[in-house]
């Protein structure tokens, strides 16, 4: 059972050295009642901490129990990229509900994020789609262009950058929490991290045990300091395989038929289809609503890599796909896929990856084999997720060390893992639970989908996250929570 916080007033003062925080309604449409805002000055290098300083925009939900309050729940938001102010707008009143209103609720956008200090690259509007930016490969396999627009993001982001891009680390982002930490004035944090914020939270449980208190992953990858970030990524060929099965039962659902979006006859006829259609688009893209912008192969591709993270996308992509099949329809493009990222968005996804880890160096061949070998064996992400990215031209990278998750510190960490999780599979959260050692417990949820709590829709997982957050009380051994 982990630790009890002990209680603080609600507005506490940050810590001696740690600026007070100005909290100031920020109530938004849809968002939960109450919602604060402030901004948290933290140092641009904390070998340098009364230098120059960055701005983080953080978030509160005041638990509305104030006799009951024990503390603060912090939500770690996933990405790299992700905004933790909008994820608590989103979830805050659910995570009150949940939690009893026993907690305040915060988050905050790290560096580079939302309302938080910015960089940008000055990338090419079209090197800044998702479905560029990613390394999907040509049409047979070929990375030339690949390799080109990698070298040509990394060399635009070493030039235009700063040294706001290069602090852009986890380690950094660990090191702010902290200063988040003391400036809310407690000792201790419960935690809720998401995706590619498990990392940051395993990191900080790592650096900062005693400052942690009821610390839950919701979706974790390998934490192999070797692989980081492109471990990941790789890893996204076999979680897309694993996850796909789930689409193609229900796209071949006749309960599909009412809304014209059943795919095929039977669940094993969808995969053929899906794998022609793109094929098809790779050879002759469809004109869409957005003009300049076709469907092509990969943008199909990318769609259903997105679509496949939720049940609640198969709509959207099952509906794409009709259109596509239809050479009489209109194709529309669904949000993700029709419109470029933001430059600072398209600097903080490279930016945080390529700097955390050193990556495989720039000679195309190893890419080009290993392209090939995983399109093969994996055709739904046709070899992106072991191509070239800009990390292989970085400049200096890594920033720092990465650090090596060990079973050292208080067992007061529960995990909480999709079986099938095409983002970050369960061979990948399997690695974390082991370096973790006894530190962790496991709940293995058996619905697919990608981030757990609070809307994977499984209310065993959802019980044992709210369980021991509530209470400190967590499963005794690894468990199991049916669909």
């Amino acid at each position: 059972m982990a630790s009890t916080l002990t209680a603080a007033p609600a507005a506490a003062s940050g810590a001696a050295g740690t600026p007070a925080l100005d909290w100031k309604p920020c109530v938004r449409e849809d968002g939960p009642t109450g919602q604060e805002c402030a901004e948290l000055p933290v140092p641009l290098d904390y070998r340098d901490p009364d230098g120059r300083q960055l701005t983080l925009a953080v978030s509160r939900v005041p638990g509305d129990r104030p006799q009951a309050r024990r503390g603060t729940l912090l939500v770690v938001p996933g990405g790299p990229g992700g905004s933790g102010v909008r994820r608590l707008t989103q979830k805050g009143a659910a995570l009150r509900e949940a939690t009893g209103g026993a907690y305040d609720i915060v988050s905050f956008d790290p560096r580079g994020v939302g309302a938080s200090t910015r960089a940008n690259c000055g990338l090419d509007e079209g090197d800044r789609h998702l479905v560029t930016l990613r390394g999907w490969p040509g049409p047979n396999g070929e990375i030339g262009e690949n390799v080109a627009r990698a070298r040509r993001v990394a060399d635009a982001c070493a030039r235009n950058g700063g040294d706001e891009l290069r602090s852009f680390t986890t380690a950094n982002e660990v090191r702010d929490i902290d200063r988040f930490r003391r400036a809310l004035g407690e000792e201790k944090l419960l935690a809720w991290a998401l995706s590619y914020g498990t990392y940051v939270a395993a990191v900080y449980a790592q650096k900062y045990p005693r400052h942690t208190d009821r610390w839950v992953l919701d979706s974790s990858g390998d934490p192999d300091p070797a692989r980081v970030a492109r471990g990941w990524l790789a890893n996204m060929s076999a979680g897309a395989d694993g996850r796909f099965p789930d689409f193609a039962a229900w796209a071949a659902d006749p309960a599909r038929e009412a809304r014209g979006l059943r795919l095929a006859r039977r669940p094993q006829d969808v995969r053929p289809l899906v794998l022609g259609l793109a094929a098809r688009l790779d050879r002759e893209p469809r004109p869409s609503d957005r003009p300049g912008t076709p469907l092509t192969g990969n943008r199909l591709r990318q769609a259903l890599q997105n679509a496949l993270t939720s049940d609640g996308a198969f709509p959207q992509i099952a509906a794409l796909i009709k259109q596509a099949l239809d050479p009489d329809a209109e194709v529309v493009l669904t949000p993700d896929i029709a419109t470029a990222l933001s430059d600072e968005d398209a600097a903080v996804t490279v930016g945080v990856i390529c700097n955390d880890v050193r990556w495989s160096g720039p000679a195309p061949a190893p890419y080009q084999r290993a392209v090939l070998a995983d399109r093969a064996r994996y055709p739904l992400t046709a070899g992106m997720p072991v191509n070239v990215t800009p990390c292989s031209f970085w400049k200096g990278a890594p920033v720092e060390k990465p650090t090596r998750i060990t079973g050292r510190g208080p067992s007061n960490i529960l995990m909480v893992q999709s079986l099938r999780d095409s983002a970050t599979p369960y061979f990948g959260g399997l690695r974390m639970r082991e370096a973790l050692g006894d530190r962790a417990r496991l709940v293995t949820v058996e619905h697919g989908g990608h981030v757990v709590y609070l809307g994977n829709g499984n209310a065993c997982g959802d019980r044992a996250v709210s369980t021991f957050l509530t209470t400190g009380e967590r499963p005794a051994r690894d468990s199991y929570c049916a669909d």
